[in-house]
């Protein structure tokens, strides 16, 4: 067994897995306390580096390409001291680093295990349920459905259309950006209905928009990864569509337009409602009209 503790975290390899523990001090980010511990099976993982520097180091785990549903979600975009696979090493235990970064690169090399991208998740990333309180209101997943809680200050179109509830079969992907404190972020959820949609993510109603503390709101990222989770895998998906019929011009056409007319109708609603201003209804329905061309 090879083991390291530090401030930042605990490693223990074991000969099959890579369990990770995040430390408890003040200094480990928010997102991996709440994310808790992973266990990581070795078929999973591409690579580790130990990258020692004057003052502290860092021992980075590759996992392979789709293996992960929390990689997935997050694209590559979490920030390095939120990302789970990331442990600082302090200059007086770079040895032990190094040593437990060549006893997984052995045992990777004996059991020959690929490096090329998973056709399935290897892990099962966060429990359910799970609900995260954001800036633009509070999302919550339980396995089968999201639903999302509008805040008293997100956009009164939002919350003119009262809680949003999503069916995980209705679903075809979740996108995700972070709030970095000096961009927006967002968490929106793509379904069949809304994947032509523009709107931007402060007026679209399957979007939290992330505008508040940066710290809090990179917590959606544990309902990305667990909704990612439960979609069928990109590896799959893309066969489904590649064995499918390719549907003709006109009929693809078609249904594309019928989904922009049925979200002309929607905003056309809110207008004669008063939920929407005359501005802001001819800003939304230019975006969707972009859509027919």
């Amino acid at each position: 067994m090879a083991e390291i503790i530090q401030r930042d975290g605990t490693w223990v390899f074991d000969g099959s897995t890579v369990r990770i523990t995040p430390g408890l001090h003040r200094s480990v980010p928010l997102f991996r306390q709440t994310y808790g511990e992973i266990t990581v099976p070795l078929e999973a993982v591409s690579g580790i580096v130990h990258e020692p520097e004057r003052k502290r180091g860092r021992l980075r785990l590759r996992l392979r390409q789709g293996a992960d549903p929390l990689l997935q979600a997050t694209g590559g975009r979490l920030p390095d001291a939120a990302d789970p696979y990331r442990l600082t090493v302090d200059l007086d235990r770079s040895g032990v680093a190094e040593y437990v970064a060549e006893e997984i690169r052995r045992a990777l090399l004996l059991d020959q295990v690929p490096r090329e991208p998973a056709r399935t998740y290897l892990l099962a990333g966060p429990p359910v349920p799970v609900s995260v309180r954001s800036s633009d209101g509070t999302v919550s997943f339980d396995g089968a459905q999201v639903r999302i809680d509008w805040a008293d200050t997100s956009h009164r179109v939002k919350r003119a259309t009262g809680p949003r509830i999503i069916a995980v079969d209705d679903l075809l992907q979740v996108a995700w950006l972070p709030n970095s404190g000096y961009e927006d972020g967002f968490l929106r959820f793509v379904t069949r209905d809304t994947v032509f949609s523009e709107l931007p993510p402060e007026k679209d109603p399957f979007a939290l928009d992330l505008w508040g503390s940066a710290r809090r709101d990179l917590l959606t990222a544990l309902v990305a990864a667990a909704v990612t989770a439960r979609l069928p895998h990109p590896s799959l998906r893309a066969g489904e569509f590649a064995d499918r019929p390719t549907q003709g011009p006109a009929s693809a056409r078609a249904d594309h337009h019928d989904v922009l007319l049925r979200r002309l109708r929607e905003l056309g609603e809110l207008h004669r409602d008063g939920v929407l201003t005359d501005e802001e209804f001819a800003m939304t329905k230019a975006a969707v009209l972009k859509g027919f061309s």
